[in-house]
């Protein structure tokens, strides 16, 4: 009877620890979903109202959370908004890498990728939160850390390739990514108030154009 008392015991130990497992799963779920909610509702409060606007108190009710439930996910709004740049920024290269594996050639992917991102810059929310205003409620350190992780990644590698080909004569490849960076964002943020939207454009990127094929070399 002890040896199976042992079996039951070591049996119902077993059961209980992965019904303990289960119900940790269950748990994160539930963080990453509220997580998730108070994402999107940040994303929607930023784009829509602008950071000062936008409360801690109006973001937990659209994203159906407590207060207490946002402070236990962000330390404050800046952290929050800070989280909203960083997955706006991973959604940003993701769509950037998508569109430019589309060209075989690296030089053609550089192209198409900048139209992609020019085409990012161009939606409400990104542009609102992360060209307009990231900069000034971030820091430029910590907007520059994040953008460098993600969009200007993308850029800087592919500049990068084309260079180990011998393709491009550019010794500071950070710089050069540095630089076409900017201007597309300058673009972006002058398309909006432009009387000719597409003709401002197809000017914009031919001057990015002209600037990386004058250090194209085949």
């Amino acid at each position: 009877m002890l040896y199976v008392d042992r079996l039951l015991g070591v049996k119902w130990y077993v059961e209980g620890m992965q019904e303990a497992g289960r119900e940790r799963t269950r748990r994160e779920e539930y963080t990453e979903a509220t997580r998730q909610a108070l994402l999107a509702a940040g994303r929607d409060a930023f784009a829509r109202e602008g950071y000062q606007a936008a409360g801690i108190e109006a973001i937990s009710r659209a994203a159906r959370v407590t207060r207490g439930a946002f402070y236990h996910h962000f330390e404050d709004k800046k952290a929050l908004f800070d989280a909203v740049v960083v997955a706006l920024q991973i959604e940003a290269a993701a769509t950037i890498e998508s569109r430019a594996k589309t060209q075989r050639k690296i030089w053609d992917r550089l192209t198409e990728g900048i139209d992609a991102y020019l085409d990012v810059c161009l939606e409400p929310a990104y542009a609102r939160i992360v060209i307009q205003e990231a900069p000034a409620v971030l820091g430029n350190a910590r907007y520059r850390e994040i953008e460098e992780a993600h969009p200007m990644a993308l850029l800087t590698a592919t500049l990068a390739a084309l260079k180990r080909q011998g393709e491009l004569d550019f010794e500071d490849i950070e710089l050069l990514s540095r630089m076409v960076d900017a201007m597309i964002c300058e673009v972006a943020l002058l398309l909006p108030g432009a009387e000719n939207p597409k003709r401002l454009r197809a000017r914009g990127q031919k001057i990015i154009g002209s600037l990386l094929g004058s250090f194209r070399t085949a």
